[in-house]
């Protein structure tokens, strides 16, 4: 029998986001999380357990993995060894589409197609939602690109309860769909970033407990607004959002600031066609490059705008859960 599989996942862009953790093993989150995948960017991931090797080794884009980096994969791979009631060793290559390590999300896509990956070649038959609660080890966020599309992920102190659900979204009055009408037009600023240090001082901040009271507020309006199908209240929240977040990072004990120049060129754009009545909004999760988000129409007029500023673009759009490739499309 095979134990070789490979999948795909999309990554996130944060809509009301997490900060902070309460289990830094289990990666479990103070409170709940709402995102959205982008696609075409993903994430391919291969594994191929291997009953008679010696010692595991990881790969991505090209290059080995150790330190850090190698004990996050460490967590979701003994789990899954755990599961699958095996001690065997693992090959895994990895590669993105899209630039890692300046806030577009690379830790969700890689970790949830790595844990679709590993439960697939251990022949264990899970749903997507247990298939999160494997990759939220790896990143809290890469739950939530496991169930894809607009997701939750569920606060919690176990497996049962901290994992993620696809939410069901609604055609607005005025006919858009979320899942099929909005664009991203992704600005890319290139400053690394640091995620997990953030995360591990969150509770430091000031500014924390006023945003877990806030937050609330923002989860449900969040659900309401997509349910209801509302382009601008969507979009609204998640621009709010992005402002809570930065105050919380900011006022923490190292005091994070990730934003560049760049950075506020870019709101400051949107801001200006949003004036203009344009209907646009930005988004940021922690890291400098900016989630502008439209409407299909007006796709190539704030690509345009942005390009003044001198910063480079894609355009995105809603992408769907973690899947199972073909044997043809392993990676080795």
């Amino acid at each position: 029998m095979t134990m070789k599989a490979t999948a795909k996942a999309h990554p996130i862009q944060g809509l009301v986001k997490y900060h902070g953790m309460r289990d830094a093993e289990l990666r479990l989150p103070y409170h709940d999380s709402i995102s959205l995948c982008t696609a075409p960017t993903a994430t391919t991931t291969t594994v191929e357990w291997e009953p008679d090797g010696t010692e595991d080794a990881y790969v991505i884009g090209g290059e080995a993995v150790d330190g850090r980096a190698a004990e996050r994969i460490d967590a979701v791979v003994d789990h899954v060894r755990e599961l699958a009631g095996f001690d065997h060793a693992l090959r895994l290559e990895s590669e993105n589409s899209f630039p890692s390590n300046i806030g577009f999300g690379s830790s969700s896509s890689g970790f949830a197609a790595a844990a679709l990956a590993l439960t697939e070649a251990a022949g264990l038959e899970l749903t997507l939602p247990e298939v999160s609660t494997v990759a939220r080890r790896g990143s809290s966020s890469a739950a939530r690109a496991v169930t894809g599309a607009y997701s939750l992920l569920e606060a919690g102190l176990n497996d049962d309860d901290c994992r993620s659900r696809r939410l069901d979204v609604g055609v607005g009055d005025d006919g858009f769909d979320p899942e099929e009408d909005l664009r991203i037009v992704a600005a890319h600023v290139p400053a690394y970033k640091e995620t997990e240090e953030a995360h591990r001082e969150a509770a430091a901040s000031h500014m924390m407990q006023a945003r877990m009271a806030h937050v609330q507020d923002q989860l449900v309006e969040m659900t309401d607004a997509l349910r209801a199908g509302s382009f601008d209240r969507i979009c609204e929240v998640a621009e709010h959002d992005s402002l809570s977040l930065t105050a919380t990072t900011m006022t923490g004990p190292a005091g994070w600031v990730y934003w560049q120049p760049e950075t506020i060129a870019v709101f400051n754009a949107v801001r200006e066609l949003r004036e203009a009545g344009v209907p646009v909004y930005f988004s940021t999760d922690t890291g400098a490059s900016v989630y502008v988000n439209t409407r299909p129409d007006h796709v190539d007029e704030v690509r345009s705008r942005i390009d003044e500023i001198g910063i480079d673009t894609d355009v995105w759009e809603v992408g769907g859960p973690a899947r199972v490739l073909d044997a043809s499309d392993a990676l080795f």
